[in-house]
């Protein structure tokens, strides 16, 4: 939003930690990755941009090697630290022993012990909040889902409440089961609420405290958690997302990532991208000052390849693995994507308008289409989602045609019978 301030003579803009994917808009309107807009408003105003990440993304690290960026590495971490030591645990040993996601495995409990001892702190990593993801009956699997989106719901404890992460409709816990009548449920997988509370089980002494979008939604509360955990009120602080960010804490010397299975088998052509991101960064957040720090990561998927990159810290070898992925597939940084993505409270209509778009599209860049489809959740606060994806060569005429031809499209879909309703989402460079 600092972009859209009335500058009079702006010479420089730094957009720190340039990868993360809270930079692009998407909700609402409009749309734009912020990052790609400073470096245009540069350009209008002579201006210089400074783009830094230790996890730099494809696209930046690709423009710098083609020497369209300028670039600077640094190899050393502020004040001689070390990076810290990585080691995989495997959990799928576990997960047949108790027959469900385990989230804090032996190796993991000793090592909080041993930093509870030491005086020293812990952050634990888990990118999913609640405490059960999902609500299973063992009898004849069936899940609770939103009435108003196609996705499972996800038990709050503190709550007492089953909640949409999508829509945020709040339900009564489910006692019995709708398919079949039986009263026994599996608690399958985990997120931050349940990781607290059994952490609280199991060091009873140790001060522990969560950090999510359930736990620092107030104006201050964001600011006051980190402080305590900066004055040491806080042993342990188990998060999402938020503990990624940039959090520079001296005492903590373990970081465990709960559930890198997760993390890697996300939809999307940047899972890996997003998964080598997140945990090296987090991993980041261990041994900052005076000693080598210690990172935990549980896997069933122990011979992932990003896990070896990660392992070695190796961004390089990364970049070289996920490239080649990217060019045969034809994904950015080679291909310039736009997503057509549709909306209607009756399936029939939205599938009629994707279809639409389609025709339109396909007589002259059919090469260039994927779909249409329905995506992962096919339907959202009641109405049915269909996308279609659009791959185009880096060609500034071909994109500036496709841009015109799908506005002149929906245009003419407004105007069709049963399709003014409509809501039509043009993305370009979708995350």
């Amino acid at each position: 939003s600092a972009l859209f301030l009335p500058f009079q003579s702006l010479g420089l803009i730094i957009c720190d930690e340039e990868h993360d994917g809270s930079y692009k808009q998407q909700q609402p309107s409009p749309r734009y990755q912020a990052r790609d807009t400073a470096i245009y408003y540069a350009t209008q105003l002579k201006a210089h941009v400074l783009l830094g990440s230790g996890t730099p993304s494809l696209e930046s690290y690709y423009h710098a090697t083609q020497g369209k960026y300028g670039w600077v590495a640094i190899k050393e971490r502020y004040g001689a630290g070390q990076l810290p030591t990585m080691e995989v645990v495997d959990t799928k040993p576990l997960y047949k022993l108790a027959k469900e996601k385990v989230a804090l495995s032996p190796p993991l409990l000793e090592a909080i012990g041993q930093s509870a001892e030491a005086g020293r702190q812990v952050i634990l990593f888990q990118n999913r909040r609640g405490h059960t993801p999902h609500h299973v009956c063992s009898t004849c699997g069936w899940i609770p889902h939103c009435r108003h989106c196609d996705v499972s719901l996800t038990y709050h404890k503190f709550k007492h409440r089953l909640q949409c992460h999508y829509c945020g409709t709040l339900y009564p816990v489910v006692e019995r089961c709708e398919a079949c009548g039986s009263t026994d449920f599996m608690k399958l997988n985990f997120g931050t609420e349940r990781v607290e509370e059994q952490l609280q089980e199991l060091f009873p002494a140790l001060r522990i405290a969560r950090m999510d979008y359930d736990t620092v939604s107030g104006k201050t509360a964001h600011d006051q958690l980190i402080r305590q955990f900066e004055q040491h009120k806080i042993d342990v602080l188990v998060g999402t997302q938020m503990v990624v960010k940039g959090l520079d804490f001296e005492q903590v010397n373990l970081v465990g990532i709960l559930d890198a299975d997760g993390l890697m088998n996300t939809p999307g052509f940047r899972v890996n991208e997003r998964a080598f991101q997140l945990m090296e960064q987090v991993s980041g957040r261990a041994g900052r000052k005076d000693a080598t720090g210690k990172v935990l990561i549980q896997a069933a998927q122990t011979a992932h390849p990003v896990l070896s990159f990660v392992k070695a810290h190796d961004y390089e070898q990364f970049y070289a693995f996920e490239l080649e992925g990217r060019k045969k597939f034809s994904y950015p940084p080679f291909t310039k994507l736009i997503q057509v993505l549709v909306k209607h409270r009756d399936k029939a209509q939205a599938d009629a308008a994707i279809r639409f778009f389609y025709d339109c599209l396909q007589p002259a860049y059919g090469n260039c289409i994927v779909g249409p489809a329905a995506p992962s959740v096919e339907r959202v606060r009641n109405q049915y989602l269909m996308e279609l994806l659009l791959k185009l060569p880096r060609d500034a005429r071909v994109i500036k045609e496709v841009k015109q031809t799908l506005l002149d499209t929906e245009v003419k879909l407004k105007q069709l019978q049963g399709l003014k309703n409509t809501v039509v989402v043009l993305d370009v460079d979708p995350l």
